[in-house]
């Protein structure tokens, strides 16, 4: 996962997205097992700066969750919708005398425009799509690299991870 806090880009590459470079050091089957090794390299002291962890083969992988239903599209949007109202409701009461009034309002409201908003989408699909689902963007292994100048002290440093 990206640092939030670090630069977007590299300096120097004008923010367009560049291939990596480096030295391939290990091939994992599973990103927590690059983390881990890059997590190793850090650990001993390494110039962890040097590294870059490199999805190969990637996928899109949509996980289907259960079937959509009117009854769960429109009870999906009142809970969703009341949740966002009494967030609402609560805001707008500071700054009133009686919490109660735009709360209720708020809840009201939400799941008004909770209910709208789920199921105008759903009608739009026509039945061509009853089921919910996640999507996913995941890589068939990962590689990690290294800057030429500290890759075979990487490499070796790994080695002694894998015994």
């Amino acid at each position: 996962m990206p640092n939030p806090l670090g630069p977007p880009n590299q300096p120097g590459r004008g923010g367009l997205p560049t291939p990596p470079t480096g030295w391939p050091i290990g091939s994992y089957p599973t990103y927590a097992e690059a983390q881990r090794a890059v997590d190793y390299l850090s650990d001993q002291q390494f110039s962890v700066e040097d590294v870059t962890i490199v999805g190969v083969d990637l996928m899109q992988v949509e996980r289907v969750l259960g079937r959509l239903s009117w009854a769960k599209v429109i009870g999906g949007g009142i809970v969703s919708g009341a949740w966002l109202g009494v967030f609402l409701g609560l805001l707008l009461g500071l700054f009133t005398d009686n919490l109660l009034g735009p709360l209720i309002a708020g809840i009201l409201g939400g799941i008004v425009f909770g209910v709208i908003s789920t199921t105008i989408p759903y009608a739009a699909t026509r039945g061509t799509r009853d089921f919910a689902s996640t999507m996913q963007l995941v890589a068939g292994r990962y590689d990690v690299l290294c800057e030429p100048k500290t890759a075979e002290r990487a490499r070796d440093m790994l080695a002694k991870l894998a015994l």
